[in-house]
């Protein structure tokens, strides 16, 4: 493997361990009904999905309620 492929799959490995890192902090200070879906869910699949940040950015994205809205 080229050192040029070892630096980006390291730099995505990083990425992906921060945002699932902050996902999981976000998601464990939120209420229930601040979050769509049950949050035992959204950890498990936080933690156990490898995809790149797809699952951090997907409760990001799609998973946390705005205050006010239900």
């Amino acid at each position: 493997m080229s050192e040029r492929r070892r630096r980006v799959i390291m730099v995505l490995g990083i990425v992906e361990g921060v945002l699932k890192t902050a996902a999981l902090a976000d998601l464990r200070h939120r209420g229930d009904d601040e979050v769509r879906g049950p949050k035992k869910a959204w950890g498990l699949a936080i933690v156990f999905v490898n995809a790149a940040g797809a699952v951090p950015a997907a409760y990001f994205l799609l998973g946390r309620r705005k205050p006010g809205s239900s």
